[in-house]
């Protein structure tokens, strides 16, 4: 009221603003019901004395606008009287998001910021200290309702989750505060949002105290985070670092003077300042109370005020002063309307002495000023004024009672962009805390899990799972889990990609130059025996069994052995493209030389048969024709292959986890396995003529070795086949040479062995007598 009466004062006092024109006021009290705000805002329209609707019966000076109310609900139904006459209303602290809406209340407007700004901002708050988890208390009326409409829905868009909304019952007298008290007490949000007045949470702020709750973060709205009759002793453990929003402040000295100058003596027939002075000093005037009365001490009139509201903010004081000022710069552009170039009809102004509602409601809506405490005031097409909020904190000062410390701002119209500003190491939480409180559902999911939403349960009420194979995440509470580049693979704790470590069958690897030493030492072998051969090429033995034709066997089987390496070391292109077929042909000359050693034996024995046709295909020529045919029919499988589908090094990451298999594709599948194929056909067909050819006289028999290297040959590669194909990486290559050394060293141990035996150890074996007499034994 005093902020009112100041800034009329001070603006009849100006010299610049409406020189030679004085502005009156008048004051209802509402006393906070919608009763009397319907009763005062018909008295206003109606001239001041009784009622009478739609009519202005006693000719005093006109009005020019209402300032107020406090209220919303009592804002609203005043907005809508007063705009059926288009009648300029400014609130200093009514809230509600619906005055906004234009077409509702055309005339509506505020110097406080409607509560959709500050819901947006609250939510912003709680989502700048990573609270996730949270509760909501609001009045039943429109101040509340809206702003816990509009709260829950920034709130949820930000990403936090409702623990509960509970309605604050301002239609009972206890607010239906133990119900509130009981809900807060069990829940586990430690944060709790509170859109309300400081009188109705007062009331609730008491049953909290019965019930002994405590340790929650309060998030108070504007219209109690500034309150003194709760940040009294009593309450200091319960709100001690509540953090909420509150109407901007800045300096106002001279109204600051103005309130230490106030003595009843000078109103004395004012009951406001008579109260006014009892709740101050904490007294009772002696003709209020009864003399008898002890339990308050009396008021002298000689306290001093300066002691008491020298530290106060005057927040909700400067937005009526703004009001007033509005107002007054309104009327201020009505009187000095240039001719000719008015905002109305034919360019014309308003006459001051009869103007019209309206035409003031148009100055109203322009108006543009900077306030004595360097604020910009202006409204924007919805009625409000620019959004800005300053963030306090209520700690303990040095006097031992609660104070809100302003730690930050909210600016929507912040210069550099930043619109939400806080100081976080001037915050002090409950217990002394500076270390922001945690208010979750549940424990945040660390680095190397997700978080994954539970049915049924709001989404933050999360559990936590463990990141998929070959995936991580690296900030604690991730949504989904980072896959890792083709050539990286996560640690153990699946937070971080290393780069995969590669296989394949190296010669750094035990396996790897084992299999090569074996290798380099078996195609040593087959050498050797050549130059036994060689050396004793004329002995009966070697002269028995086609001595060219083993040779050519012998060479062709250590080409076999020396083709085991091309498996081993890194898989080159050249390597991927050689190596099989390298392998498929010393193979088709290693067993078409057996085909035909059988095919030999079998035609030179049928041949001693008297008038036996067979005699002219004893010469070497049918040797040679034999494997030449086998040798080109296996050479058309490769030329085929490598045209068509030749293989290629591969990459390969999906076999083993955190794994590069490098391989050798062998490009067509089935052109491998018809290469092979072809190797088990022809020593299919040697074993079958061998086998069959078993029982010839052991001069000319070699079929009965050549029989046991065949099925030798082809029990490795039929083993081969299933274990080649469950092999994985490098083990799979190492099959194949093992397959390859193995079968190398059947042909070997099972064809030449016996002979070398003989030649080296029984010479006497090794005479055309000894292989006479058996012959002749065998027949």
């Amino acid at each position: 009221m005093h902020a009112l009466i100041f800034a009329v004062e001070e603006i009849n006092a100006s010299p610049e603003i409406l020189p030679n024109f004085t502005l009156g006021f008048q004051i209802f009290d509402t006393c906070i019901t919608l009763r009397r705000a319907a009763q005062g805002t018909l008295s206003l329209l109606s001239g001041g004395e009784g009622i009478t609707p739609n009519y202005h019966c006693h000719k005093r000076a006109s009005l020019a606008g209402v300032v107020g109310d406090s209220g919303s609900t009592r804002s609203i139904l005043m907005a809508h009287i007063l705009g059926l006459y288009r009648y300029p209303q400014i609130s200093y602290f009514s809230t509600s998001p619906i005055l906004s809406e234009r077409d509702l209340f055309p005339s509506f407007f505020r110097t406080i910021p409607s509560d959709e700004f500050q819901m947006r901002g609250l939510a912003q708050m709680v989502a700048h200290f990573c609270w996730s988890w949270v509760g909501i208390l609001a009045n039943d009326d429109d101040y509340g309702q809206f702003g816990l409409q509009v709260a829950k829905r920034e709130l949820i868009n930000g990403g936090a989750c409702l623990a509960f909304t509970e309605n604050i019952l301002t239609g009972k007298p206890n607010r239906n505060a133990p119900h509130l008290a009981k809900v807060i007490n069990n829940s586990t949000a430690l944060v709790v949002v509170v859109i309300t007045s400081n009188s109705d949470f007062f009331i609730v702020a008491e049953e909290l105290l019965k019930q002994n709750v405590s340790g929650k973060i309060w998030v108070g709205s504007e219209a109690w985070s500034t309150s003194a009759s709760l940040s009294v002793e009593r309450f200091q453990a319960l709100l001690v670092g509540t953090i909420g929003f509150a109407i901007h402040s800045g300096p106002f000295p001279k109204f600051t003077e103005y309130l230490n100058g106030l003595h009843p003596s000078k109103y004395p027939y004012d009951p406001y300042m008579m109260e006014f002075w009892e709740t101050v000093f904490s007294c009772k005037w002696i003709q209020r109370e009864n003399v008898n009365d002890t339990t308050y001490k009396l008021c002298t009139g000689n306290e001093r005020l300066e002691n008491f509201l020298i530290q106060e903010d005057h927040r909700s004081s400067l937005n009526i002063y703004a009001a007033v000022y509005a107002f007054a710069l309104a009327i201020h552009n009505l009187i000095y309307c240039t001719p000719r170039s008015g905002p109305f009809q034919h360019n014309s102004c308003a006459n001051i002495t009869m103007f019209h509602p309206w035409h003031l409601l148009h100055y109203v809506k322009n108006v543009n000023f900077k306030a004595k405490d360097g604020s910009h005031i202006f409204f924007d097409a919805k009625g409000n004024p620019p959004a800005i909020y300053d963030i306090v904190n209520w700690q303990v000062n040095s006097k031992g009672t609660l104070e809100p410390v302003t730690v930050g701002s909210y600016n929507l119209n912040a210069p550099d962009g930043n619109i939400l500003n806080i100081v976080s190491a001037k915050i002090i939480w409950f217990s002394n805390n500076t270390q922001v409180p945690v208010s979750k559902c549940n424990p945040s999911c660390r680095s190397g899990f997700r978080k994954v939403i539970v049915p049924g349960k709001p989404p933050c009420c999360y559990e936590c799972a463990r990141c998929p194979q070959g995936q991580i995440s690296n900030q604690t509470d991730a949504v989904e889990c980072d896959s890792c580049s083709w050539d990286t693979w996560p640690n153990l704790q699946q937070d971080r990609c290393l780069p995969r470590t590669t296989e394949f069958l190296s010669y750094e690897e035990p396996l790897g130059y084992i299999l090569a030493t074996i290798s380099m030492f078996a195609s040593l072998i087959p050498l050797t025996i050549l130059g036994v051969f060689i050396k004793y090429k004329r002995t009966p033995i070697v002269q028995a069994n086609n001595y060219y034709l083993s040779c050519l066997l012998l060479i062709s089987l250590f080409f076999c052995f020396i083709s085991s390496l091309s498996f081993i070391g890194y898989p080159q292109p050249a390597k991927c493209l050689l190596r099989q077929v390298a392998f498929g042909m010393v193979f088709s000359l290693c067993i078409s030389c057996v085909l035909a050693k059988t095919i030999t034996v079998v035609i030179a024995f049928s041949a001693t048969k008297p008038g036996s046709r067979l005699r002219k295909w004893t010469g070497v020529k049918l040797s040679y024709c034999v494997i030449v045919f086998c040798i080109l029919n296996q050479s058309c499988v490769c030329i085929n292959w490598m045209i068509l589908c030749p293989p290629f090094p591969e990459f390969d990451t999906d076999t083993q986890p955190g794994i590069i298999i490098i391989n050798c594709n062998e490009g067509s599948p089935t052109a491998f396995w018809c290469m092979l194929g072809y190797l088990g056909l022809l020593a299919s067909i040697s074993f079958i003529v061998a086998f069959l050819a078993r029982r010839l006289p052991d001069s000319f028999n070699e079929a009965k070795f050549i029989t046991f290297s065949m099925l030798a040959f082809l029990s490795v590669w039929v083993s081969f086949i299933p274990a080649y194909l469950s092999a994985r990486g490098m083990y799979t290559v190492a099959m194949e040479v093992f397959a390859i050394l193995s079968s190398s060293w059947a042909v070997v141990i099972c064809i030449f062995v016996p002979k070398c035996f003989i030649i080296l150890f029984r010479p006497n074996m090794n005479s055309r007598t000894h292989l006479s007499i058996k012959t002749t034994h065998n027949i």
